[in-house]
């Protein structure tokens, strides 16, 4: 009733697009300045809408991106414009003073879509469901799918720790540091899907 290897394809596919340790230094410069029970509701925030935006595009992606005549290519552009966005307010230093109301977004977006739940994972579990062979197979998309967003939980929650150890000067460096990752992440993602339509046309 378990295929193992359609579980562990798709949980290493979703490990590396997803990036759980990349998403630490992003996480810290998001939720930097909260009080420690806010930022484990960041973290459990984050995960649980990555999980349910992955659970809908996994049973209705398909009807849904053809209802709406939306290609995986053009997903990819608007994820990396939104994440450009949020890559150039960590470089200025816009987010280091966010409000209460920006807590709750911060884990919305930009981490729980498009940087957790984006157009790359999206577009894998779309292809692992339709692929997927019998109740076995589904039963293996599925356990992979929630296993990775168990170990994303645990990544965030526990880099936690990380910031009373680097205490605020080091929480500015990785605050720039995270911006630059993020930008050359959302660059890439914008040239990719602008590939993709070139190779398309």
């Amino acid at each position: 009733m378990f295929d193992f290897a359609v579980f562990s394809t798709l949980f290493v596919t979703l490990f590396v697009i997803m990036d759980p340790p990349g998403i630490i230094p992003i996480f810290l410069a998001l939720s930097s300045g909260r009080p420690a029970k806010v930022q484990r509701k960041m973290a459990w925030q984050a995960a649980t809408v990555a999980f349910c935006v992955i659970a809908v595009f996994g049973l209705f992606g398909e009807q849904i991106l053809g209802r709406l005549h939306i290609t995986p290519p053009a997903l990819m552009i608007a994820g990396g414009l939104l994440l450009l966005l949020v890559a150039l307010s960590l470089l200025t230093g816009k987010s280091e003073q966010p409000t209460q109301t920006k807590d709750v977004n911060v884990a919305l977006v930009p981490l729980g879509m498009p940087l957790l739940a984006g157009p790359g994972a999206i577009v894998s579990v779309i292809l692992a469901v339709q692929h997927a062979d019998g109740i076995s197979g589904e039963l293996s998309v599925w356990a992979a799918i929630a296993a990775i967003h168990v170990v994303l939980y645990l990544v965030m929650r526990f880099s936690l720790v990380i910031i009373r150890v680097i205490k605020d000067g080091g929480v500015v460096l990785v605050t720039r540091l995270a911006g630059m990752m993020l930008s050359a992440l959302a660059v890439q993602q914008i040239i990719n899907g602008v590939m993709q339509v070139v190779r398309g046309g």
